[in-house]
Order: C-alpha cells, then sequence, then structure tokens
C-alpha cells in the first residue's frame, strides 16, 4: 500500500513553463488526503520557491528542498545539513577559477546569493528556483555556512565542470543534474538520504513509496521507492534504475499516474473500520 509519494519538481512534476495544473493538483490532493498518503516534493528549488509554486496547497506538504539538504513542514524545518562557510568558500573560489560566465548561486539559511554583476536574463532564470535570491560583490562578505551551491551554465559546460571540482569529491556530493547545472551539498547528502530521513520522520518503508523523477540527481531518488518511476523525458539512465516509465511532464504524468495507482487502493476511512473490525 502506497503512505508517500515523493516527486522531483523540474522536467518531472512541473511543465516545461516551470508551472503545473491547479486544478488537477486539488484533485489529486484530495485523493492522496482520502488515501491517507503524504506528498512530498523534492527538489533542487528552495523551500520557499516551492511554497510560492503551491501557495494555499503548500501548508501540508513535507518540502525537500534546497537540493533535498532541508526538510520543511507547516513552515517548519525538521531537517537541515550544512556545508560549513570554509569549504563552501574554497570550492566557490575553484569554480570561479574555472569559468566567470557561468552562474554561481551560493544558498544559506537566510537565502541564496549571486554576483551583483549577473545579467537581468539570468537572474531571471535563477529567479525561477529561489524566492529569496539576492545580489553581493563578493560571495567572502557571506559568513553563514552554505546549504548547498548550485551552477546554472548557458553553456552546458557542467558535466565537465563537475569534473574539475574532483579534489572535492569526497568533502562534499556534487551532481550535474543535466548539462546546464549542478548541486553541491554537504558530504553524502542527497535526495536518497534526505527521503530515507523523511522515510524514518513518517514510518514508511520503501516498498510504502511512490517516487517519480528525470535527471541524473534522481537516481538515488529511484532507489527510494519500490514505486519508481521515470518520466518518457527522462535521462536513458535514470530510466534504466526505475521500476516503471510514465509519460512526459508535459503531460502532466505524475499526477495521472498517481490518482490512476490510488485508485485501486482503498480509504483511510475504510481502512480504519477494517482495523477496528
Amino acid at each position: 500500500m502506497i503512505k508517500l509519494v515523493i516527486s522531483d519538481m523540474d522536467g518531472t512534476f512541473l511543465n516545461n513553463n516551470g508551472d503545473f495544473n491547479r486544478d488537477l493538483f486539488k484533485k489529486t490532493k484530495k485523493i492522496m488526503k482520502d488515501k491517507g498518503v503524504v506528498f512530498a516534493p523534492c527538489t533542487g528549488k528552495q523551500c520557499e520557491r516551492i511554497e510560492e509554486l503551491f501557495g494555499e496547497d503548500a501548508s501540508d506538504l513535507w518540502i525537500l528542498g534546497d537540493s533535498a539538504t532541508r526538510i520543511k513542514h507547516n513552515n517548519l524545518f525538521v531537517y537541515e545539513s550544512l556545508i560549513v562557510n570554509e569549504l563552501g568558500l574554497k570550492i566557490i573560489d575553484l569554480l570561479e577559477e574555472i569559468n566567470l560566465d557561468h552562474t554561481i548561486i551560493a544558498c544559506t539559511k537566510t537565502g541564496a546569493y549571486v554576483k551583483e554583476t549577473i545579467s537581468a536574463d539570468e537572474f531571471a532564470i535563477v529567479r525561477r528556483s529561489f524566492a529569496k535570491l539576492n545580489c553581493v560583490k563578493d560571495f567572502h562578505s557571506i559568513s553563514e555556512d552554505f546549504i548547498k551551491i548550485t551552477v546554472h551554465d548557458p553553456a552546458l559546460q557542467c558535466v565537465e565542470t563537475r569534473e574539475k571540482l574532483a579534489t572535492f569529491f569526497d568533502h562534499a556530493y556534487i551532481v550535474a543534474s543535466e548539462a546546464a547545472w549542478i548541486d553541491i551539498t554537504n558530504a553524502n547528502v542527497h535526495k536518497g538520504t534526505t527521503i530515507a530521513h523523511l522515510q524514518k520522520l513518517l514510518n514508511v518503508t520503501p516498498e510504502e513509496t511512490m517516487v517519480f523523477g528525470d535527471g541524473y540527481n534522481d537516481l538515488e531518488l529511484m532507489a527510494s521507492g519500490a514505486y519508481s518511476f521515470a518520466m518518457r523525458n527522462a535521462f536513458p539512465e535514470v530510466q534504466a534504475a526505475a521500476n516503471f516509465i510514465t509519460g512526459s511532464n508535459e503531460e502532466e504524468a505524475v499526477m495521472k499516474t498517481i490518482i490512476q495507482f490510488l485508485s485501486l487502493q482503498s480509504d483511510k476511512e475504510e481502512l480504519a473500520t477494517v482495523k477496528d473490525v
């Protein structure tokens, strides 16, 4: 029986415009509530950005945001893992040495930061993932520890850039989710480890978990649930890691698949009645 549904956002739950069918989600959410199923967005986006996107429907979500370095529920952070400031600044220094043309986004507990030299177009792209976004002259002005460090590269060189960060592979989790994006989090912190933490909090097993993803940073996500679905638009490696293939993000396949599977599952009230008997 499914008790927990976890979905990546970009390229998975969200369409290519970064949006979703809100009426269909309200229907899907009601079905999940009736079945006693928890829904958790799992994403590189800032937790606050997910709250923006879902609006009033965000209130009871379990949000695994900021590249799954944080879990937020009902306005409270119940989990987070940070990169110490000194290490984060060393990684940023190397990123700036590698390439001054890509955009570095340094994320802390109080917000995300980009260099003040960022173009308006690039700022707009980054803003799609971050609700709290500020500009700084120098990243070394940041004294907080880092939630994560993200790179956006319009030149699509992130796979190559990741390899140039090899000196930090033992000290941080570094993944190129696709050619345009790199996410850097604390060592051994990724979607798989954070989902395991959520499953423990909710007393849910992988056999009771449904997951959806499309990118290379979703490979650990695929291993977190017996009902693992790769999108039709997912990378081949992600499709190979999944137990099932569903439609594309443009077809609202996540919500349609949830509805289809949960239609075969008894409602929460029915289960309680059977248990009482």
